[in-house]
């Protein structure tokens, strides 16, 4: 049996490790051989192909990134892009394939299962945003991350007695935001799901110079105010028809120093969040999710998705998994509106 690998969409600390888990379980217990596509659906498209063995992986679980490389790739927005899939597949006696990627990878993956392509997923993004999941390896690299860099900040923003806004990745929902927020004491978390008031806002940074503190302010790339919409830094979509964001961090900036009168600046954090070497539980997340998958695809059981259920590995169907965005409850955010000025 010959068994295919692609890391898909932003790059993430973990993948490395899964590609590595599915290999060496793989080989060694299934005599499985492998090859990886180049660049995600970019590398299916344009016959990528290269061989995968343990000699390969050895050394990865601990680097960042992926050896396979990625891409934002869209098949389906390609001339003819469900049949150059199959030709590489067929033309490299590929099997099946395990996709490792988020909502857009897996979205694709879910409608070439569809169209008759033996593959099994594994959910991978820093945002925690993929359905059907308790958690995605990336997400605690990325809370640590966004973490160490607000207590960093809270010293300076002390020294000078103004207002840091920190601007972190979450395009539509505020799982890194919140918990890097609430870990790292922030004073206001502003998030994709619950529009904010600017004039709130501004009362809680009033709330914290008041006690002689100066205030953090945790935004989402995706929040939104309630009297405008969506900051965004051009118009420009990628092939999943995402536009690029950015921006929120500035205009908030701007916003609370005009109203409140004081000095307010901005840290956007953006690629550091994914970039760099897996927390120790990203590393076990992510082996065992490879274990899981390469299980399933042993298992001839397509079509699906590894996911964490409590401390326990599950499959579900990965239809379920790419229906929705896993969103941040209302419930939990507001558990931490005392902590909010």
């Amino acid at each position: 049996m010959r068994v295919g690998v692609l890391t898909g969409g932003g790059d993430c600390p973990g993948l490395n490790a899964v590609i590595r888990s599915v290999v060496r379980k793989g080989i060694q217990e299934y005599a499985i051989d492998f090859v990886g596509l180049r660049d995600g659906w970019l590398g299916a498209l344009q016959d990528r192909v290269i061989p995968l063995d343990i000699p390969s992986v050895r050394g990865i679980l601990p680097r960042g990134g992926t050896i396979l490389g990625s891409s934002r790739t869209n098949p389906f927005k390609h001339e003819d892009g469900l049949r150059r899939v199959q030709d590489t597949l067929a033309a490299h006696k590929v099997d099946a394939l395990v996709v490792i990627g988020g909502e857009d990878t897996l979205g694709v993956a879910t409608e070439l299962s569809r169209e008759g392509i033996n593959l099994v997923g594994v959910p991978k993004t820093i945002d925690n945003d993929v359905s059907g999941t308790d958690y995605t390896f990336g997400f605690d690299t990325a809370v640590g991350i966004a973490t160490e860099a607000i207590d960093r900040l809270h010293t300076t923003a002390e020294s000078h007695m103004r207002t840091l806004v920190v601007e972190v990745m979450g395009r539509h929902s505020g799982w890194i935001a919140l918990h890097a927020g609430i870990a790292g004491g922030a004073n206001a978390i502003l998030i994709p799901e619950q529009p904010f008031d600017i004039d709130q806002v501004c009362a809680w940074v009033r709330s914290r110079f008041e006690i002689n503190y100066a205030p953090i302010v945790v935004v989402a790339e995706g929040a939104v105010p309630h009297e405008g919409q969506m900051i965004l830094k051009d118009q420009a979509l990628d092939e999943f028809g995402h536009v690029r964001l950015s921006g929120i961090g500035e205009w908030l900036a701007r916003e609370i120093s005009a109203r409140t009168g004081t000095d307010a600046r901005t840290t956007v954090l953006g690629h550091i969040q994914r970039g760099g070497t897996p927390s120790a539980f990203d590393r076990w997340l992510a082996t065992r999710f490879g274990l899981h998958a390469v299980d399933a695809v042993k298992d001839g059981d397509f079509g699906k998705m590894v996911a964490l259920h409590g401390t326990q590995i599950a499959r579900i169907p990965l239809a379920d998994a790419t229906e929705t965005t896993k969103k941040v409850d209302p419930s939990l955010y507001a558990e931490f509106d005392v902590f909010f000025g």
